[in-house]
């Protein structure tokens, strides 16, 4: 088990990547802002959850494998661009239906909301490289088994992330609610939504970075 120093060093750094500007908190902020704090806080779970498959993978040696062909990786990386693609399409073209919920029309179940966060971030190639590169650092010998340390700290990086991401809902959620009172707004909420998805789709297929 981690020494609870290296915990909280572990969970310090972990916070600050959490909060800083990425492809996931992103996701977490245009749905919030388009389909309301339900449907982020859903994204939010299954992007913690994609994490945790990152470190299962990188502690089984599977990201190392990964970024030793080439080949391997472009394709995974290009069939994460175009998921977030199809996201950002399906959401331009709701003309406002997505943010929208009425008697007749049933919100989304949440569980397809954890669904997409969750395929989103775990076909992502370089958040694997990432937790391959990021966590063996706070892996010490005498802590015992590097395997057990290591599904701890993803599991303290999963649930830190779901606390992180969750605050990022509500607060664009609330201000979703407050937008979605002017008409003609919500159409324009799903566009950003799908704007954001786009954008990260080609950002991700256009970065020739391999680690």
């Amino acid at each position: 088990m981690p020494s609870p120093d290296t915990l909280i060093a572990f969970l310090g750094i972990a916070l600050i990547i959490t909060f800083a500007p990425g492809p996931d908190n992103l996701m977490v902020l245009g749905q919030s802002l388009a389909r309301g704090r339900m449907a982020g806080f859903g994204i939010a779970v299954g992007c913690a959850l994609g994490c945790f498959t990152h470190v299962l993978w990188a502690t089984l040696g599977v990201s190392a494998a990964l970024a030793a062909s080439p080949m391997a990786f472009t394709a995974l990386k290009l069939a994460g661009a175009a998921y977030l693609a199809w996201l950002g399409i399906q959401a331009i073209r709701s003309g406002g239906q997505l943010a929208v919920s009425t008697q007749s029309a049933p919100a989304r179940p949440w569980r397809k909301d954890v669904g997409r966060g969750f395929v989103a971030n775990a076909i992502n190639p370089k958040v694997g490289l990432f937790f391959l590169a990021f966590m063996p650092q706070f892996v010490h010998a005498e802590a015992g088994s590097a395997t057990m340390q290591m599904l701890v700290l993803g599991l303290v990086f999963m649930l830190q992330t779901v606390v992180v991401f969750g605050a990022v809902a509500y607060m664009a959620g609330g201000i979703g609610r407050l937008l979605k009172r002017r008409p003609g707004v919500a159409p324009w909420l799903d566009r950003i939504a799908g704007v954001i998805f786009i954008g990260l789709a080609l950002r991700l297929a256009l970065d020739d970075t391999q680690g």
